[in-house]
């Protein structure tokens, strides 16, 4: 069986198609063609662009020289409102001392730390969620805030100012297209950038909010009463070379990422897994049975093999980030055609995880392909559902863990079934379906 994905445009793809797809369906907009091209060139008076699928490419931009080709400033204008000059979209030694203090609280034990949190919010879920007809997707999304609040904060999502977080978010989602129409246009870097009213309100709200539980963990540090969770954790790092931490200012910015990319990417994956679960029943009941063993000891995280092999192959079926936005910084050369400085270059997970010359049966979901040596063989080639090289997502062993055991722990409480209406996928940051992700669910 397929996995649902909208088939691409035929033809050669138009800048007019292009802009359009980023504010609608990016994936309809872009050729058909990218999931069999090493490479594809898109010139117009407004935007140079490479689309790389060549995992040589791919390994030279984001691993062997990463720093030949920064984050896109076209990227960077439509999240900026909302994250700053935060990690996700910040650039050479801005970015660097960034790491530097944000690494340590993902390191060693952090995430065997963070999963007495992570098993609340999904047993949590689990109570959460009704028997009958329902779009999964929000209440994925509400499950995903609950980990990243209780893991950064201490907080159930239910807290007042979290719950406030969690609904001005949706609000800007909604406002908010994957990038902003002006990042298109080479406008001096000196002149602002136009945000639709509801952008800059809906991301104004957020941080203000978000400063309010900064301001209250500040003084819980200075009192001693803070608790042992990661925002404790990033704001008390200090700068190995400099020795400062962040200022407040810097670390609204840092909550504001670990919001987006630990909130907005897991509800994107989980709610896509928990559909095929429900349309892969043999599968299901393996996660299921998984679902009895968790327990408060994390080493039985171990045991939920079944749970990992599903969660890694929803993944690749819809990534957690749709695409990676860089820069050549200097001209280069690509598979034998001049890439300037300044072009834009992109790295699309949703391709190379579905190429057709890189998997066997690339749109089928087959959680037993990660145990087959042409499994692993394109895992190595042609797998980045948290990107790779430095940039790599700091949190990525503690979303691995999230969504493997939501999956377990939803699906040995609920018996998932898929409905008439099939899901639509489409692009914005991440992988949403543009109708919703409707289940049928009933206890066990």
């Amino acid at each position: 069986m397929r996995a649902p994905r909208p088939d691409g445009a035929e033809g050669r793809g138009t800048l007019l198609r292009l802009i359009r797809g980023f504010r609608r369906d990016l994936l309809t907009a872009l050729p058909e063609r990218l999931y069999r091209a090493w490479m594809a060139e898109f010139r117009s008076p407004l935007i140079h662009s490479f689309f790389c699928n060549d995992p040589v490419l791919v390994r030279l931009i984001l691993q062997e020289r990463p720093q030949d080709f920064p984050k896109s400033s076209r990227m960077r204008e439509g999240l900026a409102p909302l994250l700053g000059e935060g990690v996700f979209i910040s650039n050479g030694a801005t970015w660097a001392r960034q790491r530097r203090i944000i690494d340590p609280a993902f390191e060693g034990g952090r995430v065997r730390h963070a999963y007495p949190a992570i098993l609340d919010a999904a047993r949590a879920a689990v109570a959460r969620l009704p028997a009958g007809e329902v779009d999964i997707e929000p209440h994925a999304a509400h499950a995903a805030a609950d980990v990243i609040f209780r893991s950064l904060f201490s907080l159930p999502v239910e807290h007042a100012i979290a719950a406030e977080v969690f609904t001005a978010f949706r609000q800007h989602q909604e406002a908010q297209p994957l990038v902003n129409l002006a990042g298109l246009i080479p406008l001096p870097r000196w002149l602002p950038r136009p945000h639709s009213r509801r952008t800059r309100e809906t991301a104004g709200r957020i941080r203000g909010l978000i400063a309010r539980l900064v301001a209250a963990r500040v003084e819980a540090i200075a009192a001693g009463s803070a608790p042992d969770d990661l925002a404790t954790k990033i704001m008390t790092t200090p700068d190995p070379e400099t020795g400062a931490c962040f200022s407040r200012a810097e670390m609204i910015d840092q909550v504001a990422v670990l919001f987006l990319a630990g909130h907005e990417t897991s509800a994107s994956v989980l709610a896509w897994a928990l559909w095929l679960l429900a349309a892969h029943p043999d599968w299901q009941e393996k996660v299921a049975a998984e679902g009895a063993r968790l327990k408060g000891d994390f080493a039985c995280v171990a045991d939920l093999r079944a749970s990992r092999a599903v969660f890694r192959e929803a993944l690749r079926l819809y990534p957690a980030v749709a695409m990676f936005a860089r820069e050549a910084s200097r001209p280069e050369t690509f598979r034998g055609r001049r890439v300037p400085k300044g072009a834009h270059l992109t790295i699309s997970p949703w391709h190379l995880h579905r190429h057709q010359r890189l998997w066997d049966r690339p749109d089928e979901f087959d959680p037993a392909r990660w145990d087959t040596p042409e499994g692993k063989a394109s895992a190595r080639a042609a797998y980045l559902p948290f990107s790779a090289g430095p940039r790599g997502c700091p949190g990525a062993a503690l979303a691995m863990v999230e969504g493997v055991v939501m999956l377990a722990a939803i699906a040995g409480a609920h018996r998932l079934e898929i409905t008439a209406r099939a899901p639509r996928p489409v692009a914005r940051l991440t992988i949403r379906a543009a109708d919703g992700i409707w289940l049928r669910l009933s206890p066990r």
